[in-house]
């Protein structure tokens, strides 16, 4: 084990040790080749880049992007001790606040008293989707995975028996943080039915 003289520096290497652990957390999500599921580190980075691709379509005054980022980057760290819950997953998202509450302290726990009190209320304002920056957050959060499962098959939604109305209310921060992205996401899977890789509500 490393022996760091200095306190901040060795507990804000124990903090990045653990969360390569998310290069190893496999998501439902396959990648938009299709050919293996991703693991939660590349959705972050992933998520990161929508979020500023997508930033011109939010309405105004738009969200603080850089602190829209910080907040993805950081919100699915708590994956490393909880492990990903399946979007749909009604059973797992019962003790999903618990566990990834427990998360959170453990592994922001690790970080100098500073960082620790920053990065931990930026996890609780994404988990709270009260602040524009937040609603922009999670919106673009839940419009990527409709991406991943429209270009491979609708493979998560297939196999899950999800219906259109489940992914609606799925991607409902979309509606007001980016009208347009709603418009786009609704066009989406009405081609998704048509095509029949997501159901229609019986």
């Amino acid at each position: 084990m490393e022996v760091w003289n200095n306190d901040r520096l060795s507990g804000q290497i124990a903090f990045i040790k653990e969360i390569d652990k998310l290069k190893g957390v496999l998501r439902q999500t396959l990648i938009m080749d299709g050919s293996r599921r991703e693991n939660t580190a590349e959705h972050s980075w992933n998520i990161a880049v929508f979020a500023m691709l997508m930033h011109e379509y939010t309405e105004s005054p738009r969200p603080d992007l850089n602190r829209v980022i910080r907040m993805l980057l950081l919100h699915d760290i708590v994956e490393v001790d909880a492990g990903d819950t399946f979007a749909y997953d009604t059973v797992g998202y019962e003790d999903k606040e618990e566990r990834e509450l427990a998360a959170a302290n453990r592994l922001f726990g690790l970080l100098p008293e500073d960082q620790r009190e920053e990065w931990m209320g930026l996890w609780r304002e994404f988990e709270d989707v009260a602040t524009p920056e937040s609603r922009y957050a999670n919106a673009i959060d839940r419009l990527l995975p409709l991406l991943h499962n429209y270009y491979t098959g609708g493979n998560s939604w297939v196999r899950h028996g999800i219906v259109r109305s489940q992914v609606i209310r799925r991607i409902a921060p979309v509606e007001t943080i980016a009208p347009a992205l709603w418009s786009f996401a609704m066009e989406l899977l009405d081609r998704a039915v048509k095509q029949g890789i997501l159901k229609e509500d019986e």
